[in-house]
């Protein structure tokens, strides 16, 4: 597949996706997110269940509306007119977590590629037959020779070629960005480093972007340039991969670290409960009831602000490693102070 330019970045500023319980609660599953994908790099997104990660996804790619805040698109807002949305998937395709339940056990290989192609209409800007067009995705996603798939069904293919043809769909109408939703979390372990080769390669060869959405520090360990750490709703460290894996800042991101098997140099670190109820999202820092700093007497410092002060939304910065953390904040300042003393 030839590849196309790559420039965009996907932008997402302060979104906030509000739902309403049977109770009549209002649930915030995003509550001030900021982020930035761009072309031509791989992106993780962590955190445990429930900390918004596939409601952030899902609201990058117009499939849930946010209450507040915007997504933009290579500088532009969203459109959320049917022909906008429609032109913003072309450009940035969503890979759905669970290739079983994503794919139609009704229809074949080749007709799940080429739905794509028909409801944008490329094969006859392409200059190509459908026919080569479902090949060359086939092919570009790892499975060869691709027309012996065209007429299989899901249930007579392995949990990796499966995942393979949800990736095939997405390149087929040579997007721009991929967003890939736990894209290995249902693959044996010998298929997870294939398809995690599979979207580097595509990022090398294709110039796509990547967002890769896991729980798995470990996994972005080995795939992304950069970080992003997700609690309750909004993103609470972000950085270089490399700055954030090996300085962690966040209380809430060291623990998630130290039970990675790859960081056999860190104690476990052990979180007390679970995510709060997105219903009663806690005052203060959202993370103080369960963070080991405070836990421990580390924070006591800035225990009161922990427990009373809300954090600012974490502004996206490509190119700096931040985190929205008291603690932090107190320890920065007090070096710099240093420093003017000095």
């Amino acid at each position: 597949m030839t590849p196309p330019q790559r420039s965009a970045e996907l932008v997402a500023s302060g979104l906030r996706v509000e739902f309403t319980t049977r109770a009549g609660r209002v649930a915030k599953a995003l509550d001030g997110a900021d982020l930035v994908v761009r072309a031509g790099e791989v992106v993780a997104l962590v955190g445990e269940s429930g900390s918004g990660k596939t409601t952030l996804a899902r609201s990058l790619v117009g499939l849930t509306k946010p209450a507040a805040g915007e997504v933009t698109w290579d500088g532009k807002p969203m459109n959320r007119s049917a022909r906008g949305l429609k032109s913003l998937r072309r450009q940035v395709q969503l890979v759905l977590q669970d290739p079983s339940g994503a794919l139609n056990p009704r229809q074949t290989v080749y007709e799940s590629v080429a739905e794509g192609l028909r409801v944008h209409k490329l094969v006859a800007r392409s200059g190509k037959t459908e026919d080569e067009l479902v090949a060359a995705a086939l092919s570009s996603a790892g499975l060869r020779p691709p027309e012996g798939l065209f007429l299989r069904y899901p249930h007579e293919l392995s949990g990796g070629q499966r995942q393979r043809v949800l990736i095939a769909g997405a390149l087929a109408v040579q997007p721009q960005l991929l967003i890939a939703d736990e894209p290995v979390s249902s693959l044996d372990a010998s298929i997870r480093g294939e398809i995690l080769a599979l979207l580097l390669r595509l990022r090398e060869e294709l110039g796509l972007g990547v967002l890769v959405v896991t729980h798995d520090l470990g996994l972005a360990w080995n795939i992304a340039d950069r970080i992003a750490v997700m609690y309750l709703g909004r993103v609470v460290e972000s950085g270089p991969t490399e700055e954030v894996l090996t300085s962690p800042q966040h209380p809430y991101t060291q623990a998630l670290l130290s039970v990675v098997p790859e960081m056999e140099r860190l104690e476990p670190i052990v979180l007390r409960g679970e995510i709060p109820d997105p219903t009663r999202i806690p005052r203060g820092c959202r993370f103080h009831p369960r963070c080991p700093a405070l836990a421990s007497g580390e924070a006591d410092e800035v225990a009161d602000a922990c427990r009373r002060t809300s954090l600012p939304i974490l502004p996206s910065d490509p190119d700096g490693h931040r985190c929205a953390c008291h603690l932090v904040a107190s320890r920065a300042r007090a070096d710099a102070a240093d420093e003017v003393s000095a």
